[in-house]
């Protein structure tokens, strides 16, 4: 059995992308090997991103088996296992390579996944990390794909008849084009001095600081 310290000092590098639109909108980003799937799931909020208000899920197959993760379901009506509960390290120690992630059932906004490589974190640098990305993610409740198509349509056209709505709905411009790198990174900070306090609290509870 692997250590519960073995991968502190681990990193993966993972590609997301967008399913099901093109031009591609995409992110790469470094996380720890200890982060949870739950934590996963902060990453793709901050990064993309989006207003963490809808339910989400992870699906993959390990151990020849398909593996759900997300919210359990109170009422067990769901077969879904606690996304708190599984460890990046520990999937990819079993084969993990590649996973899907779904945001919002009802716009239905899935993502692949994809392990590009582990290996050691910089000791001068703050985790989880936004390396790069492309293109804006769609507006929260826009109604899917077609929707966000529809979105995309109305606004680039000056005398459509919904542009000024949607523009006023959306809360401004929405430039496709530009990912917003400012928003991305106070996001991912947000997350990374989180963790960092998390570290902090778990080494004195251990002692290990004066």
């Amino acid at each position: 059995m692997t250590p519960p310290t073995a991968h502190v000092d681990q990193i993966a590098r993972i590609k997301i992308d967008l399913d099901h639109f093109e031009p591609s909108i995409w992110r790469r980003v470094e996380v720890p090997l200890t982060t949870s799937l739950k934590g996963m799931h902060d990453v793709i909020q901050a990064v993309m991103p989006f207003e963490n208000r809808h339910l989400f899920d992870f699906r993959f197959d390990l151990d020849g088996k398909p593996r759900r993760y997300g919210i359990p379901d109170p009422e067990g009506w769901i077969q879904i296992s606690d996304a708190k509960s599984a460890k990046l390290g520990a999937l990819i120690e079993r084969g993990l390579k590649r996973f899907v992630y779904t945001y919002d059932f009802g716009d239905d906004w899935r993502h692949m996944l994809t392990i590009e490589a582990t290996g050691s974190a910089d000791p001068g640098l703050d985790y989880p990390r936004f390396v790069d990305g492309a293109r804006r993610a769609p507006p929260e409740d826009v109604g899917g794909i077609p929707g966000f198509e529809e979105f995309l349509e109305a606004i680039a056209t000056l005398k459509h008849p919904e542009r000024k709505r949607l523009i006023e709905w959306y809360g401004g411009a929405f430039d496709p084009d530009d990912i917003n790198v400012p928003a991305i990174q106070a996001n991912i900070a947000k997350l990374a001095r989180r963790r960092a306090l998390g570290k902090a609290a778990f080494a004195k509870s251990r002692g290990l600081t004066s």
